[in-house]
């Protein structure tokens, strides 16, 4: 039975998961403590999405193979994606407050029903380059971990990123003007909010079920990554791609903070020192797999990861791109503020927005 069944059975009282999450959390520290000097300390770790090669050229090998290296094997980790795990990605949070799960990956985009504060710097149409969202990022960073660690009791330890999210079309396309009637594949209420002041239809569909949805004709268009659905297989059924980036799909990975604290203290050491340079690592590849995921689609000579399509690259106008930020601020803006409220106006006036200019009311 996975923890979506274990923990989330309809009617579960919230006590009984507070106190199981207690239990759990209390019997896998005693595990941590009782480590002797010198003994393998195993723990586990929930990481990113299955398939995609965050998860498979970076993420799996670092905990597997790299730690245990670097510690001349004292210390190893198992790792499963959360979406193989039977975790509830808008859950994920929760599940580190209480413990139950130890160490785990969200993507910010799931929080937007209980936390909508931390989905601040990858809104959809706030970031349409690399560049943008490193300065996005960088302006919350400070807020992200003193909150998560005062208020949820839940360590940063670091920020992955996916490639650009972009749009697969069935039918042709040449501005976001054309999306208008159609029906897109959103992952976010963000995304949702963009999407429908084009005019589309939003459809919150899976990552595993895009594929099906465009075979049933359910969807007509997929915001996904562009290497993530080259990954999927979307180059064979879709046939139009919309090169500009909505957002990227921003992933935190935290750790229950008793448990962080219950780890011997020169992992956690090696860990602060070695995490951002997987992370680095995640975000150089994010932005190489952006690029590999253009020209595999469109079957360039460029493409020597992916899978070759033939799709038509439709590159932005100075209209389209005019297009977005008045949509973001028109539309994703003031309703994340409404999801969030006015201490989210007074943290965005604090952090995003004097670095990109951008003014919440």
């Amino acid at each position: 039975m996975d923890l979506r069944h274990r923990f989330f059975r309809k009617g579960r009282p919230l006590r009984a998961l507070v106190a199981l999450g207690g239990a759990v959390l209390a019997f896998w520290a005693a595990q941590a403590v009782a480590q002797v000097p010198g003994a393998v300390h195993q723990f586990r770790v929930v990481g990113g999405l299955a398939g995609v090669s965050q998860y498979t050229r970076w993420e799996e090998p670092f905990w597997t193979r790299e730690l245990p290296r670097i510690s001349g094997g004292r210390f190893k980790a198992e790792i499963v994606p959360f979406d193989r795990a039977g975790v509830p990605g808008d859950e994920m949070l929760r599940l580190l407050q209480l413990g139950v799960v130890p160490f785990g990956t969200t993507l910010l985009g799931t929080l937007t029903g209980s936390f909508p504060q931390y989905t601040a710097p990858d809104l959809a149409g706030l970031n349409p380059d690399m560049a943008s969202l490193k300065t996005s990022v960088a302006a919350f960073r400070p807020y992200l971990e003193k909150s998560l660690r005062e208020e949820q009791g839940v360590e940063l330890l670091a920020l992955y990123v996916y490639p650009a999210q972009v749009v697969f079309c069935r039918k042709p396309m040449s501005a976001l003007s054309d999306l208008a009637g159609r029906r897109v594949r959103v992952s976010s209420a963000a995304q949702a909010d963009f999407i429908g002041a084009l005019g589309a239809v939003p459809v919150h569909t899976a990552f595993a079920q895009v594929v099906s949805s465009m075979e049933a004709g359910s969807i007509d268009c997929a915001i996904t990554g562009t290497m993530s659905g080259n990954a999927l297989g979307l180059h064979a059924i879709t046939t139009h791609l919309f090169s500009m980036p909505l957002n990227w799909g921003l992933a935190l990975f935290a750790a229950n903070k008793a448990a962080w604290n219950a780890l011997p203290q020169d992992l956690r050491s090696l860990l602060r020192q070695e995490l951002p340079r997987l992370e680095a690592a995640i975000w150089e590849e994010s932005e190489r797999d952006t690029a590999q995921g253009v020209a595999c689609n469109s079957g360039t000579s460029a493409c020597t990861v992916g899978r070759k399509g033939r799709m038509v690259v439709v590159t932005p106008s100075e209209q389209d791109d005019r297009r977005r930020q008045a949509l973001f601020r028109d539309t994703v803006l003031p309703r994340w503020l409404q999801r969030c409220g006015q201490r989210c106006a007074e943290t965005w006036n604090q952090t995003i927005g004097p670095a990109r200019g951008l003014v919440a009311h």
